[in-house]
């Protein structure tokens, strides 16, 4: 940090010398606090709250009108329905801090926002074409499914890799790629389990993936505009499928109507004895995540028992706190439990590695469209 202009000091080091700010400066550590602080204060003093689940999610809410406003960093996306009060705030915004508006959303943070007369597309279209250049992908064959289901990965089969950076480079630009496609979110969880000594196994797995991605780079979530928001959720779980430590994989998907909003893969940290307990746990997972009334769809005839059934059995104490925590929630009406077939569990694409038909028939129920450039 360099004196300021003005300020008259011994700068030879012979001195030891502080200076203490009247304000907060632009680069310190605290200076993203307080540029949220100094934001939400703003925002606050026009009516806006933010979210008890989400601080950069503030929203306005009257008798007919609602307004959200969406905060990262500096950068603010405003929407809503009532066009007065937008443009009341982008006003008032402006007054604030000085605002540079641009125009109708169309690309946030490496995301591609397109607009159809049926709905919106949020694509990564453009971040998928440069990740297929940067690895040199244009040539390879075209593939249809992310992983291949035949191969196991292991972490100690396989020659380690002179460069792990290299790997982990790659799986971390494709996780982040799963904001949009929920497509790959399992065979992406599933590579960054080798991140700490990747293998050249694992490497060929990762390009297997991006073989995946140049069948169609421009696969997008889709958000229709129809008037169903009605709230589901659907869960489900591959029991011991880790051959290195046989924990299970856990995989949901909450929808607003047939718009997917939020999905998680994940091997969950504890070995399940049964598929039963692995099924149970991964429903305890999705209903953490919810906050009004759903319903949520599971495959196991078993595990919708346990949660109506009050009586625990020897065979299911051990996985009583998780009982305790669905049953609660039961009998609160915040959830409904439903059985689906599991030829029809949606959550199937979050736990295991599945044949391209499979696939792509249960990929096609989520959604998840084509986009083309805007």
């Amino acid at each position: 940090m360099e004196v300021p202009p003005g300020l008259l000091i011994d700068q030879t080091g012979s001195q030891k010398v502080v200076c203490k700010l009247n304000k907060s400066l632009y680069g310190l550590k605290q200076a993203s606090r307080q540029w949220y602080s100094k934001l939400t204060e703003a925002l606050s003093s026009m009516g806006y709250r933010h979210s008890e689940n989400d601080y950069s999610l503030f929203s306005k809410k009257t008798s007919s009108h609602i307004i959200f406003v969406v905060v990262y960093v500096d950068d603010v996306i405003i929407t809503g329905d009532d066009s007065v009060e937008i443009a009341n705030l982008k006003s008032f915004l402006d007054k604030q801090f000085r605002i540079k508006y641009l125009g109708k959303l169309h690309y946030f943070l490496d995301l591609e926002v397109l607009y159809k007369a049926d709905g919106v597309i949020m694509s990564q279209r453009k971040f998928t074409l440069d990740l297929l250049k940067e690895y040199d992908c244009f040539d390879y064959s075209s593939l249809s499914s992310p992983l291949d289901p035949i191969v196991k990965l292991k972490a100690n089969e396989g020659t380690p890799l002179l460069d792990p950076t290299y790997y982990r480079k790659l799986v971390g630009k494709l996780n982040f790629l799963t904001n949009t496609r929920l497509d790959i979110a399992y065979s992406v969880q599933l590579l960054s389990q080798f991140m700490q000594a990747p293998r050249d196994t694992h490497l060929t797995a990762a390009f297997h993936l991006l073989g995946y991605l140049k069948s169609d780079p421009t696969l997008s979530i889709f958000f229709s505009n129809n008037t169903d928001c009605s709230i589901s959720a659907c869960c489900d779980s591959d029991w011991a499928s880790c051959p290195d430590s046989r924990k299970f994989v856990t995989g949901y998907i909450v929808l607003v109507g047939d718009n997917p909003i939020s999905w998680k893969s994940k091997k969950q940290e504890t070995i399940s004895l049964s598929s039963v307990e692995a099924e149970y746990r991964s429903l305890k997972k999705v209903v953490g995540e919810l906050s009004s009334p759903i319903a949520v769809f599971c495959d196991s005839q078993s595990a919708i028992h346990i949660a109506h059934n009050p009586v625990f059995h020897e065979r299911t104490k051990y996985i009583e706190v998780d009982c305790h925590f669905v049953r609660n929630k039961l009998q609160e009406g915040l959830i409904s439990l439903h059985h689906v077939a599991t030829n029809d569990q949606l959550a199937d694409i979050l736990t295991k590695a599945l044949t391209g038909v499979k696939h792509h028939a249960v990929r096609g129920k989520l959604v998840v469209r084509s986009s083309h450039p805007p």
